[in-house]
């Protein structure tokens, strides 16, 4: 993502020391002449979102002891955020901790995407940029529609084997198989009632395409989802739907996006897609998302996705073209 963000703006990527000491310990040191300049650092928090604010922390540090005029953090995938308040007594809020420390070794400005709670800025006493990935999302539905990008077969396909030439292409390459084209029949879909501010500005994006929420109920110990439905009295609700957009902020497990899938398709949904901007991915993620009943998954890089993380239905879209616009 740095290279990609220093390309575009024709500037250096300046190098960093970080030296992990064997009891785990790590130590940055600056390395190039900043006095005076306006830095930008592009850090990830996820995976390890422990290990990686402790370096952010150090970094921002070491930027300000060196005579760095400013520092701009661009992390994209901001860590701990669904961490932003107390669920029961005796909690931390983690995230005001993360805050708080970022602003307390010199940041001066953070640039992030789609915070999970639309709250979450007024945590901070620094300037927060807040963008989102629904730009991407709405010019990506519009090639799906106007049938200019290819996907995978209906989910109801049998999936290509290791051995066939199309399962090896690599992500994000043109596919075999046609996409069918979005039409009068398509419905946006929120996976829960926290997404609907999203799924609004979404569907203004797309001439006031129809929307919907699924209602869940989760287990605020286990995070496991008790039950859920489909707000089916909300006036949006086209019973006649045959393809769902799916939108999330982020994918962790997998089981969320599965369990909404299987619910639509109860519903008379006959094709599923899923765009989500943080690619959080854990536990058995792959197999959990890869055997839904979905047809294709888009992320964007916010998180990077490494070779071995990736799976046949899943496209990654880059946000570097959005930062660059607000650096």
């Amino acid at each position: 993502m740095a290279e990609k963000i220093a390309e575009e703006l024709k500037t250096n990527l300046s190098p960093l020391e970080i030296v992990i000491f064997p009891d785990g310990e790590r130590r940055v040191r600056v390395i190039d002449r900043v006095i005076g300049q306006d830095a930008v650092v592009v850090q990830s928090t996820s995976p390890n979102p422990d290990t990686h604010y402790m370096e952010l922390f150090f970094i921002v540090d070491a930027l300000k002891r060196s005579g760095a005029k400013s520092v701009t953090a661009v992390v994209p995938f901001l860590g701990y955020q669904r961490q932003d308040h107390i669920f029961r007594d005796g909690e931390a809020v983690s995230l005001e901790v993360i805050i708080e420390t970022l602003e307390s070794v010199g940041m001066d400005k953070l640039i992030t995407f789609d915070l999970h709670s639309i709250k979450i800025p007024e945590l901070f006493k620094i300037p927060i940029v807040h963008l989102s990935a629904l730009p991407i999302f709405a010019e990506k539905i519009k090639e799906i529609a106007r049938g200019s990008v290819r996907s995978f077969p209906p989910a109801s396909a049998p999936l290509a084997s290791p051995s066939e030439p199309d399962a090896m292409r690599a992500v994000g390459s043109p596919s075999t198989s046609a996409t069918p084209r979005l039409s009068n029949d398509t419905i946006l879909v929120s996976p829960d009632m926290g997404g609907i501010r999203r799924i609004k500005i979404l569907s203004e994006m797309l001439s006031d395409m129809p929307y919907v929420s699924i209602v869940k109920d989760r287990d605020l110990e286990t995070g496991d989802i008790e039950s859920n439905k489909i707000d089916t009295d909300s006036s949006q609700w086209k019973k006649e739907a045959k393809t769902a957009i799916i939108v999330d902020d982020m994918i962790s497990t997998g089981r969320t996006i599965a369990s909404a899938v299987d619910l639509l398709i109860k519903n008379g949904i006959e094709e599923n897609l899923v765009f989500a901007t943080h690619p959080v991915f854990s536990n058995d993620y792959k197999n959990i998302l890869q055997n839904s009943k979905t047809s294709k998954i888009f992320v964007t890089d916010t998180i990077d996705v490494p070779k071995d993380k990736k799976f046949e239905k899943l496209e990654v879209l880059s946000i570097a073209p959005e930062i660059i616009k607000n650096l």
